[in-house]
């Protein structure tokens, strides 16, 4: 009798640790992530709250692979290559610049994008409705967005005439052409402003700016601008030049922003990752488009350029900077 209890005993301990020892073995997903700019931006915080809102948290159930290229366009390849040789199940990147390097050399692995304005003139994807291939996720398209951002310079710019379109060696023509139609149409006579290299010359594009007499700059979301922000701020500041800047960096000195929602989109980038751990394939997945507009003003700069903001646009703001 005694040896058949302890038989069973022994029995259910072996039985009883197989779930412990299933836990040990079983394989935690990687998911890498590539944005072109720096980590301080606040945009990986919201993928990483994107994916908590789903149940994953990291370092429990997944693990994230987290690279940022400072702005280094060059470095593409070898960040990629590194997370490729992690063996990430999804890779999931940041703008446009970013996607087409991953999907021009990664073809082996599904890549979720985000804060991409136009995926298809970017050729990302085909369409919209059917991306195929390896890469799918959410852009911020708008067409009208330039010709919106432009009104509400107006309204803040009283007597805007002509205005400064900065951008780098990551937007495409299509973008920069396209502002510079919805400009026009506004009666705005815009200068198109491209700058190089991940150490740009900054100096010499605010020396034109004030040689064209531009009443007012527009900062397009671009990783090079994004990671001299604070930079680009502080010389508009000292030439008294109201700015329109991209959400995520209004906060480093803009004046006013004006766009589509990029937190919601990196938020719901994570979605896409979620669907393609369960088994989904990327190119059935049709492109979202994030419609939520965001204005976030930005009284310090308003205060120290001399600018008032009507009690209109305050009103409308999702955030005001005090």
């Amino acid at each position: 009798m005694l040896r058949r209890v302890l038989t069973v005993l022994i029995l259910s301990g072996s039985f009883l640790l197989l779930p412990s020892e299933a836990q040990q073995t079983a394989r935690i997903s990687r998911v890498g992530f590539l944005a072109p700019q720096g980590r301080s931006l606040p945009l990986f915080d919201a993928f990483r709250q994107g994916l908590a809102d789903l149940g994953y948290v990291d370092g429990q159930n997944i693990r994230i692979e987290a690279r940022f290229a400072e702005g280094h366009y060059e470095r593409f390849p070898e960040i990629l290559s590194e997370l490729a040789g992690l063996k990430v199940d999804v890779l999931a990147v940041t703008g446009a610049v970013t996607a087409r390097a991953a999907k021009r050399l990664v073809t082996d692995i599904p890549i979720v994008f985000s804060v991409v304005v136009d995926p298809v003139v970017d050729k990302l994807v085909p369409t919209l409705e059917q991306p195929a291939g390896n890469l799918s996720g959410v852009t911020s398209f708008d067409p009208q967005q330039a010709a919106k951002q432009f009104d509400l310079l107006k309204q803040v710019v009283p007597g805007l005439k002509r205005v400064a379109i900065l951008g780098d060696q990551g937007v495409t023509e299509a973008l920069i052409d396209e502002a510079e139609a919805q400009a026009r149409t506004l009666d705005l006579q815009p200068q198109r402003l491209r700058l190089a290299g991940p150490n740009p010359d900054l100096e010499g594009a605010f020396a034109a700016i004030k040689q064209q007499r531009a009443d007012a700059l527009l900062v397009l979301e671009e990783p090079v601008l994004g990671v001299h922000a604070k930079e680009i701020a502080d010389l508009a500041a000292k030439d008294r030049l109201p700015t329109l800047f991209p959400p995520s960096r209004v906060a480093a000195g803009g004046l006013v922003s004006y766009g589509t929602s990029q937190t919601e989109a990196i938020r719901h980038m994570a979605v896409y990752v979620d669907k393609v751990l369960k088994g989904a394939k990327l190119g059935t997945l049709s492109v979202e488009t994030v419609k939520r507009y965001e204005l976030i003003v930005n009284l310090n700069t308003a205060r120290e350029i001399g600018v008032t903001i009507s009690p209109g646009v305050l009103r409308r703001a999702d955030r005001v900077i005090q």
